[in-house]
């Protein structure tokens, strides 16, 4: 391939360029897969844009063998992300040719010794390269993950009064309803919530007859599902029906989560005078309608709102189960078990022995997925227990040894997604990845692979 210092020259040898890899993109493809995709796009786009530049054949043909030894890096693909990854490829193609040859339209003839790069146009991505890594992954943090004491503190002081407001009022409405203290939980109290502190949970536990009732793990149901718990009611020959509060909430012998969502809807949602509380604390409080579970959003004036989840639930030892229907659906009877508390302690933990970074790579991989509309159906929980899987063969979680995790943890989950399953630490029967639909699997399987060429595309 011939290219020459001017444009009409230039323009042709990268036409060429582009015939060629068009020529091989179905071959490329069949055999690399996801892999493929993500790397052969960069290498389409660092070729455009090299030859644009190229002053002499030599260089061109040097800067030609540089990428595709970048290309042949790739050793390994999914076999699961193949749908649409041809017209994927062209698309990218396309897009990046067309602004190839509107850049060089705009460039005046002249010799490529006349040209001089403009150190004012490097674009943001050559910007971040110039920080390493380990020195990027801490601005990150620092800059979009982390947050600020003042934004925490006054969401927790939010989800404080609204749980002194409605625990005040079921006392006062329902005082025979045996519910234990409210509690704030979840990431906000966890110091495991990123980018912005706009959601806490608010825990009401309830309090349950150890000799009436009997809480059933799942793999002992019918469901065979382990989180999918059921509550049965026992020993109805000595206590019948109506010895415990709980007892109008039974459905076919079990308790219902659904129908304990159901009162509180009806008891706290539709019952509670809003714009009353709304005037005591100076904000406006209102109830968000439509959904299965139970969500208030407070908006403070002109700071973001902060949503409230009320999350009804029982203990039993270190077993906590929920009430969330929307986790459980169809069984009206099943409770959910949650692996938050164990995930979070077991973290805390092992931080604590060595002084690691777990519990903060976390939260910078949270960060990424959440301003990442690609990667954003990643969810807290698997990522929570890739680095517990992680943990169990790599030692040192080290601050200096950050970069060295982050990468791995992307290398980690590429081989998930190939698998199609990240088992949960503690439930191994469990898979995290499940709720994932293929496009998506598709979608964040190419974002990963960019990554691991390029990681600094993540922190864009």
């Amino acid at each position: 391939m011939n290219f020459q210092s001017s444009r009409r020259r230039g323009e042709d040898g990268v036409a060429m360029v582009i015939d060629f890899l068009l020529s091989n993109a179905r071959l490329v493809l069949g055999v690399g897969g996801a892999a493929m995709l993500g790397i052969a796009t960069l290498v389409v786009k660092r070729l455009i844009e090299r030859a644009g530049r190229a002053a002499d054949d030599e260089k061109v043909e040097q800067k030609m063998a540089e990428s595709w030894e970048e290309l042949s890096l790739v050793s390994a693909s999914p076999t699961m992300i193949r749908k649409g990854i041809e017209g994927v490829v062209m698309k990218h193609v396309a897009k990046a040719a067309k602004q190839q040859k509107a850049d060089l339209g705009q460039q005046p003839e002249m010799s490529s010794l006349d040209v001089q790069p403009k150190p004012e146009s490097k674009s943001k991505r050559v910007q971040l390269c110039v920080l390493s890594l380990q020195d990027r992954l801490q601005q990150f943090y620092h800059t979009r993950a982390a947050l600020a004491p003042h934004e925490v503190q006054r969401a927790q002081s939010l989800a404080l009064d609204i749980c002194t407001e409605i625990q005040g009022f079921l006392h006062s409405r329902h005082p025979d309803m045996p519910l234990g203290e409210m509690s704030l939980g979840g990431s906000l109290l966890d110091d495991l919530q990123v980018v912005s502190a706009d959601h806490a949970c608010l825990l009401v536990p309830l309090q349950l007859e150890a000799s009436l009732w009997r809480l059933i793990p799942g793999e002992e149901t019918l469901l065979t599902h382990p989180l999918h718990w059921m509550v049965r009611r026992i020993n109805l020959e000595y206590f019948p029906r109506g010895q415990s509060y709980w007892d109008r909430y039974l459905v076919g012998g079990y308790l219902s989560a659904e129908t304990v969502v159901n009162m509180f809807s009806k008891t706290v949602m539709e019952t509670m005078n809003w714009p009353s509380i709304s005037g005591t604390m100076d904000c406006l409080v209102r109830p968000v309608l439509g959904g299965v579970d139970l969500r208030l959003e407070i908006r403070p004036g002109s700071d973001p709102p902060l949503f409230i989840s009320i999350l009804p639930l029982l203990r039993e030892g270190d077993v906590v189960l929920t009430a969330e229907p929307e986790l459980t659906s169809p069984w009206v009877n099943a409770w959910h078990l949650s692996l938050y508390p164990w995930e979070t302690q077991r973290l805390a933990q092992l931080d604590a022995v060595d002084d690691g970074y777990r519990r903060l790579t976390l939260k910078i991989l949270k960060a990424v997925c959440r301003l990442n509309p690609t990667l954003r159906p990643l969810e807290a929980a698997p990522l929570a227990n890739l680095i517990l899987h992680l943990s169990d063969s790599q030692g040192d979680w080290s601050e200096v040894s950050l970069n060295v995790r982050f990468q791995q943890c992307i290398t980690e989950l590429i081989g998930y997604l190939e698998q199609g399953a990240l088992h949960s630490y503690f439930k191994p029967a469990v898979n995290l990845l499940s709720s994932l639909s293929e496009d998506e699997v598709d979608q964040i399987g190419f974002m990963l692979y960019c990554a691991v060429s390029e990681p600094e595309i993540l922190f864009i």
